[in-house]
């Protein structure tokens, strides 16, 4: 077996993406050097036969995807993944951390006009969003900044792909209103948050080898594209 092809059989079997140096450790006789060329060809023999996958570079590594064009015949199938999509406020408030991080609690809830406790533990509970440190002042309150998933989940090789903020109405536009579950969830969290005898604050391409979903920018997904795709 060639490089091309010991590359091409990691980058099949893996579910999320991989570092030249990662897949280099497929075999002792390989290096970065070798594992970029071979994924610079595999590139390009997709591209010029025309296949319906490809060698896409997101999140700071490579992983083998359908393009985003197979899409709607894929959604035909249940048998094909699909990736979890994201609630409009939970969109809102991830376009307003990518785009202000590190940015704390009560930034995000004066520029959505809205408690955002409940979304944020979401946010937190899909790996999307993380601590990221602490502002200063009292309490220290928790700052918040976006992952490596982020970046996978919506397609983004670094936080420089992500779209002008002119291009995102979804930090002006009149806020959506929450769902009930989230709604419930705020005001529990508020609740709990609030000190005794005060009133609480009320208010996605997967591998190649399974689905495939076209990019959705910001205003309907958030912000960033959001890439999905199946196996190959």
């Amino acid at each position: 077996m060639n490089v091309t092809q010991i590359v091409e059989a990691v980058l099949f079997a893996s579910d999320a993406p991989l570092k030249a140096d990662e897949i280099a450790r497929a075999d002792e006789r390989l290096d970065e050097d070798q594992v970029e060329q071979a994924l610079r060809q595999l590139q390009m023999e997709y591209e010029e036969t025309e296949r319906a996958f490809e060698v896409v570079e997101l999140g700071e590594g490579f992983q083998l995807l359908t393009r985003s064009e197979f899409a709607p015949y894929l959604e035909r199938f249940d048998t094909v993944p699909r990736p979890s999509r994201l609630s409009g406020p939970a969109l809102e408030t991830l376009a307003i951390i990518a785009y202000r991080q590190p940015i704390g609690r009560i930034e995000i809830e004066y520029v959505r006009g809205v408690g955002s406790s409940g979304v944020i533990r979401t946010l937190q509970d899909r790996g999307l969003i993380d601590v990221v440190g602490r502002a200063e002042g009292l309490g220290r309150p928790l700052l918040y900044g976006t992952t490596q998933k982020f970046l996978e989940h919506f397609g983004f090789r670094s936080l420089e792909d992500l779209p002008r903020p002119e291009e995102l109405p979804v930090i002006l536009r009149e806020r959506e209103p929450l769902e009930r579950s989230e709604r419930d969830e705020e005001a529990s969290a508020e609740a709990e948050e609030a000190p005794a005898g005060a009133p609480g604050e009320v208010a996605g391409k997967a591998p190649a080898k399974a689905s495939a979903e076209a990019p959705v920018s910001p205003p309907d997904e958030a912000s960033p594209d959001e890439r999905s795709a199946s196996g190959a």
